[in-house]
């Protein structure tokens, strides 16, 4: 993993709107707004340097649109305030993730001695191998 650094999303870059949730919810559930849809415009943001943009809108997945909104719909817990935090939350964990590096990995090639070891090896499993002939019984 690489170095890990912390962004800091302002509140005006993010919109929320609040949608009836499904699931239970007893009698609030066809009155009350408690679903958070929080939607993030990843590819016109200030605040994310190319990499990480980049990062995050693979990482988003279907979450993110066209256009590089990213859309987070929080509806785990029966009140918004709950909601909005889990929302939050969850984009700011998916932020977090796009900040790591990833470690680019440089093609080496085998020692001298790692492959003479390897050819020993064969070698002696080829001798095993080569004593389990047919046993003959001619005497």
């Amino acid at each position: 993993m690489g170095p890990i650094m912390a962004l800091l999303i302002p509140d005006d870059e993010l919109e929320e709107t609040f949608v009836r949730a499904s699931g239970p919810g007893g009698q609030n559930v066809n009155k009350v707004s408690s679903a958070v849809q929080l939607r993030f415009d990843a590819a016109r943001s200030p605040s994310l340097p190319d990499d990480v943009r980049e990062r995050l809108l693979k990482l988003a997945g279907r979450k993110a649109t066209a256009d590089g909104v990213i859309v987070i719909t929080a509806n785990r817990f029966r009140d918004q305030p709950q909601n909005r935090a889990d929302a939050r939350a969850r984009l700011d964990e998916m932020v977090a993730r796009a900040c790591i590096r990833p470690i680019i990995r440089r093609a080496t090639r085998p020692t001298l001695g790692s492959k003479q070891r390897r050819l020993a090896g064969k070698a002696v499993r080829a001798t095993v191998k080569a004593g389990r002939g047919k046993v003959s019984t001619d005497d």
